[in-house]
């Protein structure tokens, strides 16, 4: 396994080891020893699994607010997205920036998304399976999202005019959410 830092402390690229042979191949998606080794501890409740079935499908930007915020441990398992995590508490020094990072079936790469971060993806391909790991179970009342194209965040997801649901469609932009993240918020 390889942990590959991002410029947003704490958003890190997960590249598990992979053994292969002429049946096909194994890796491990987690390993609680090795990620308690790597200095990294999450007690993961809830696993999560979306399908898309077509190319350009925008989901987010989405978190929930704290005390009920969460991290996040993502990965494509059926196809590529581009996934992008960003920085949305309001005293970090990077806050309001992004890392986006392709994910997919081959190149098996996970993102770890700590609390304090919205999170969203684009599919690259069509029927794309996306599944994700989080540390608290997901709250309705504090479920939250902001424009996937808010002038402020920038964020370039590499497509003009995604599919997206009705929810995120009409998301406020930042400067219009109540979002309650903090430094103190991310693991």
């Amino acid at each position: 396994m390889n942990i590959i830092k991002t410029e947003l402390q704490g958003v890190l690229i997960i590249e598990p080891s992979v053994f292969g042979d002429s049946r096909g191949w194994f890796m491990e998606s987690w390993s609680d020893t090795k990620m308690v080794g790597a200095g990294l501890k999450y007690d993961f409740v809830q696993d999560n699994h979306s399908f898309s079935s077509q190319k350009g499908i925008l989901r987010g930007i989405h978190f929930q607010q704290t005390p009920y915020a969460q991290t996040k441990l993502v990965r494509c398992t059926q196809g590529a997205v581009l996934d992008v995590a960003i920085d949305l508490r309001k005293n970090s020094p990077t806050y309001k920036k992004w890392v986006a990072v392709e994910l997919s079936a081959e190149n098996k790469l996970q993102l770890l998304i700590p609390r304090g971060f919205g999170h969203g993806f684009v599919t690259l391909t069509e029927n794309v399976d996306f599944l994700y790991k989080t540390d608290n179970p997901y709250n309705a009342a504090s479920d939250r999202n902001i424009r996937y194209n808010d002038p402020e965040l920038a964020i370039d997801w590499g497509i003009a005019n995604p599919i997206l649901s009705e929810k995120d469609a009409i998301a406020p932009f930042l400067r219009d959410s109540d979002c309650n993240f903090v430094l103190e918020d991310a693991q």
